[in-house]
């Protein structure tokens, strides 16, 4: 059961050379559009001359009656406690065991030092704070290489292994805005980031070129590789989220250093609620408490205007977030009203906007395909507002094209809290 990712990840390290198993489905969910199409022969191995189909996930209790399956592995991240368990409940009504493979049995292990990145929950800031950490770690004279977490949504054999060295590569690579979102702050910080499908492939491919590997995680999933020093990043505007979602509460117990981003905009009960987690959780963590100030270029254009704000996909989506850097940098600069996008939404937005009924204020940026693409165009262009203020981490303008003006808001992690951070990380590994 998976989201075209770390059940991917999972089959490749545990099942894909083991003829004990014989792996006859993946399902999917979260991602739209997964399903109907293979996990390719090319990298499902020899075991799998034809391939693994890939089903929606509604269809799981058919398919271990039809498949005669004996054994579902879970295996996809930010989801409640509840959720996994309502999974695995569905598992055993229709007979079938129930696993959730832990890091010991799926955690590569690296030749080079590895700092890995992860969350509570999707949101947190873990790319800021990578790009903070691999900019110091670039000062100290290390070649660092940044490995994203997967986000394979088209040709999964090509995509097995991706490099991304400069903006053109995201071109070449036909990325997504999701993609998108997470691979161009990090190319335009200088860095070299991979990504891809096959991690043992992808981590060979980041040695030859890196003294040091930053694993980067996607939503709240634990580390595809062994770290020699876990970073957790945590939300105190989701406080009491760190022990409710799975897998981020594992991230938390595991944790050497626990960074509180965005203390600058939570309140004192936050913070509070995410100190007491960390002691009752993982008490013997470094914590770090960082600000997340927020840069929006050109100010002017949103001072008393009619605001549309735009914000990243997954954070507000299943992340739960109600806003994110957009709304927050509108509010702190003074917008005139911020518009409602839901009246104006067309195609899938419409579907988005019924599943997360939190969202009232903001557009996320659903960018899955070419089709969501242009639906998020029509819906902005549609939207009576002066300006556009986009919250996601990627210049909108380069893949839609409205009338409005354009204007992003983005986070960083402060100096000081970057200063700590390279502090733990150089005396962990010896630097």
């Amino acid at each position: 059961m998976g989201a075209a990712g770390r059940d991917f990840h999972n089959f490749n390290v545990v099942y894909r050379k083991d003829p004990t198993h014989k792996v006859l489905a993946f399902t999917a969910a979260q991602i739209p559009d997964i399903e109907g199409r293979p996990y390719p022969p090319e990298l499902a191995g020899p075991l799998y001359p034809e391939g693994i189909p890939i089903h929606s996930e509604e269809r799981l209790e058919q398919l271990i009656e039809e498949l005669e399956v004996e054994e579902v592995v879970f295996a996809y991240s930010d989801v409640t406690h509840e959720h996994v368990m309502h999974c695995a409940s569905r598992a055993h009504a229709a007979g079938a065991d129930f696993t959730l493979l832990g890091p010991d049995a799926t955690q590569i292990v690296s030749s080079k030092p590895v700092v890995a990145i992860c969350a509570v929950r999707t949101g947190c800031g873990k790319s800021q704070t990578t790009r903070a950490l691999a900019g110091a770690l670039k000062k100290r004279g290390l070649k660092v290489a940044i490995i994203r977490h997967p986000m394979p949504y088209g040709d999964l054999a090509v995509q097995a292994v991706q490099r991304f060295g400069e903006l053109a590569d995201m071109d070449k690579h036909k990325c997504t805005i999701e993609e998108r979102e997470e691979y161009e702050p990090h190319i335009v910080a200088g860095h070299l980031v991979f990504a891809g499908v096959d991690y043992g492939a992808i981590l060979e491919q980041a040695e030859k070129e890196a003294d040091i590997v930053i694993w980067d995680g996607g939503n709240n999933d634990f580390s595809f590789y062994a770290p020699d020093i876990l970073i957790t990043v945590t939300d105190p505007h989701r406080a009491g989220h760190s022990m409710h979602f799975h897998p981020g509460e594992t991230n938390l117990r595991q944790a050497d250093v626990v960074l509180i981003n965005k203390v600058d905009s939570a309140v004192a009960e936050q913070l509070a609620r995410v100190h007491q987690a960390i002691k009752e959780l993982n008490p013997d963590a470094q914590v770090i408490e960082g600000a997340s100030p927020i840069t929006l270029e050109e100010p002017a254009l949103v001072a008393g205007k009619q605001v549309l704000v735009v914000e990243d996909g997954p954070t507000v989506t299943h992340g739960g977030m109600g806003y994110g850097a957009g709304l927050l940098a509108a509010r702190q600069n003074g917008a005139g009203n911020i518009v409602d996008p839901r009246p104006q939404a067309v195609g899938s937005l419409v579907d988005t906007f019924a599943k997360y009924d939190h969202l009232e204020q903001v557009l996320p940026a659903m960018g899955y395909s070419d089709q969501q693409v242009a639906e998020l165009e029509a819906t902005i262009k549609a939207t009576p507002c002066d300006v556009v203020l986009t919250g996601t981490p990627i210049a909108l303008s380069r893949l839609i094209d409205v009338t409005q003006p354009l204007v992003r808001a983005h986070y960083s992690l402060d100096d000081e809290a970057t200063a700590r951070m390279d502090e733990l990380v150089a005396d962990k590994l010896g630097l």
